[in-house]
């Protein structure tokens, strides 16, 4: 084998241990996909999850007793119908927060870029705005799946009632081995999905690189403040 192979698969490798799950979160994890949500902040929604308030500092998605939810894929936003999301069959020119995001330089968030997580439900019935439990618009969530963490931005919402969406680009850092796309996601209901009501999860125009041109980019400028509220959080 090369010796730049060999350097690639070396540095692929650092990159895959530095999202493996600490222990506080492995144990949050564990904890809570056993149960159900005793603190409900809203009903039960299509899939079967709800958004629930048992993590102090946190909201997540959760489903039935031994679930999470699962991973759709979303391709909203800038080139919406590019690469992966060329077949995504419901895809849209605009995330929520394009007017914001804007003021950072560039149009809109790109699914294909930047790992967005989709969160909050309008208009359906039930419904839950984020923002009344605390949560901030585009700012940064842990993904628990595929047994590491990763993390993403809050940045949609969804009109109806479905639960448990991504970005391509976020499903790609889970699941990188399962064809993604537009209209493929990940069934199992195994992916936790993790918003901070903390105001400091909100990295601004200066604490992420919104013009990156890879996911990996991305994700490497908003990694120390996704581990940082990770810390924080109580097993």
């Amino acid at each position: 084998m090369r010796s730049d192979a060999l350097l690639g698969l070396a540095t692929f490798g650092a990159v895959a241990s530095a999202f493996s799950l600490p222990a506080n979160l492995k144990t949050i994890y564990n904890n809570h996909k056993s149960g159900t949500c005793s603190k409900k902040l809203s009903g039960s929604f299509s899939g079967g999850a709800s958004y629930c308030g048992d993590i102090a500092g946190a909201i997540f998605l959760k489903g039935s007793a031994g679930n999470y939810d699962n991973l759709d894929i979303d391709c909203d936003g800038a080139n919406n119908s590019a690469g992966a999301c060329a077949n995504d069959p419901s895809g849209q020119s605009q995330t929520a927060f394009k007017d914001t995001v804007r003021s950072f330089g560039i149009s809109d968030l790109d699914a294909n870029i930047h790992p967005y997580v989709v969160f909050g439900n309008e208009g359906g019935n039930p419904s839950f705005n984020p923002k009344s439990a605390g949560m901030q618009p585009l700012s940064v969530m842990a993904v628990v799946c595929n047994n590491q963490v990763f993390y993403g931005i809050w940045g949609d919402t969804n009109g109806g009632t479905s639960t448990g969406e991504a970005s391509l680009a976020l499903g790609k850092l889970c699941f990188p081995n399962e064809g993604l796309s537009g209209d493929n996601g990940h069934d199992p209901k195994d992916v936790l999905f993790i918003g901070f009501t903390d105001p400091a999860a909100v990295p601004g125009k200066s604490g992420a690189k919104w013009t990156a041109k890879n996911t990996n980019d991305f994700e490497n400028s908003i990694k120390a403040l996704g581990d940082r509220l990770v810390a924080g959080l109580k097993a």
